[in-house]
């Protein structure tokens, strides 16, 4: 892998033939995850984090194949939703889930995982989620939606994350799209969570647009370019990227406040996943933090890196 980076500077696609993109784009469940098992599939090939990626692939397949079946998710009401909209909040509070409405969902998810070849660390850290109380898989779950993943536990948590991406992107496939509203910089507009990366589309209408992807529900939401997703500064924004790369993945860093976020330019490369080819470029993680910058965004797959 290369120690160098393209040092910081303008976004040289800056200008895109954007007409009038939407500013939300609502996940589709039922493609999303079998899609990202065959982008993983394919990065694994050759790729020092090979094992690694295969079982990430393995595991959004089992988040595909989970969904038949999967009774509705339990929506908002009506008048909750414009509520929030209303005052500018996401109508899905993940602050307020309760820790037994996604149980039906890991549930499932550990085991279709327990099919899934895996390293013995793997497998045990599965174990000790399915001995798990509900109490304690309650505050799995709370951690995951706090972004407060415990070091210790990294590994049970992946499973948890996995279910929770799958019930969210239940619920937001289920939203009114047009009736989203921004929330905050850094937030996405369907239920709070923040981007784990930000993807330069290549769609018709939209060529050019730049959307960040929400960690959790996968929602798409319009954002400005050339603006740190994480704090809405236009000052000091630099891109870096792996010398001698595609350039299809870059780092956007921000001097305001010192944290970086990928972006991935799509347009040129359709196959980009936000979250896939966030864990698969984790070489660029390792050169951006030794420049002084840190992770602004959120992968549950990426932490502990």
């Amino acid at each position: 892998m290369p120690r160098q980076i393209i040092p910081a500077g303008s976004d040289p696609t800056a200008i895109g033939e954007v007409s009038a993109p939407p500013f939300a784009r609502l996940p589709e469940p039922v493609l999303l995850f079998s899609r990202r098992a065959e982008r993983w599939n394919t990065l694994a090939a050759g790729h020092d984090l090979g094992p690694y990626l295969r079982f990430l692939a393995a595991l959004a397949d089992a988040q595909h194949r989970i969904q038949e079946g999967l009774a509705e998710p339990e929506m908002p009401d009506a008048a909750a939703r414009e509520r929030a909209r209303s005052f500018g909040m996401p109508p899905l509070d993940r602050g307020n889930l309760a820790p037994d409405t996604a149980a039906e969902t890991l549930d499932r998810l550990v085991v279709a995982a327990s099919e899934i070849d895996k390293t013995v660390a793997a497998a045990d850290a599965l174990d000790r989620l399915k001995q798990a109380t509900p109490a304690k898989r309650g505050g799995m779950v709370r951690n995951v939606l706090a972004d407060a993943i415990p070091m210790e536990a990294l590994a049970e948590h992946v499973y948890v994350a996995a279910a929770l991406q799958v019930h969210f992107a239940r619920l937001a496939a289920r939203l009114d799209g047009r009736a989203l509203v921004p929330v905050g910089d850094g937030a996405c507009p369907a239920c709070g969570s923040p981007p784990t990366s930000s993807i330069i589309v290549g769609w018709q209408g939209a060529h050019g647009a730049r959307f960040c992807a929400c960690s959790l529900c996968g929602t798409l939401w319009n954002y400005v370019r050339i603006k740190c997703t994480l704090c809405g500064s236009t000052k000091g924004i630099g891109y870096q990227e792996v010398d001698g790369g595609p350039g299809t993945v870059k780092a956007e860093t921000c001097d305001s406040c010192g944290c970086y976020v990928k972006i991935l330019h799509q347009h040129k490369d359709p196959g980009l996943d936000p979250v896939a080819d966030d864990v698969a470029t984790l070489g660029l993680d390792i050169l951006v933090r030794e420049g002084g910058y840190r992770r602004g965004s959120f992968n549950p797959f990426l932490i502990g890196y």
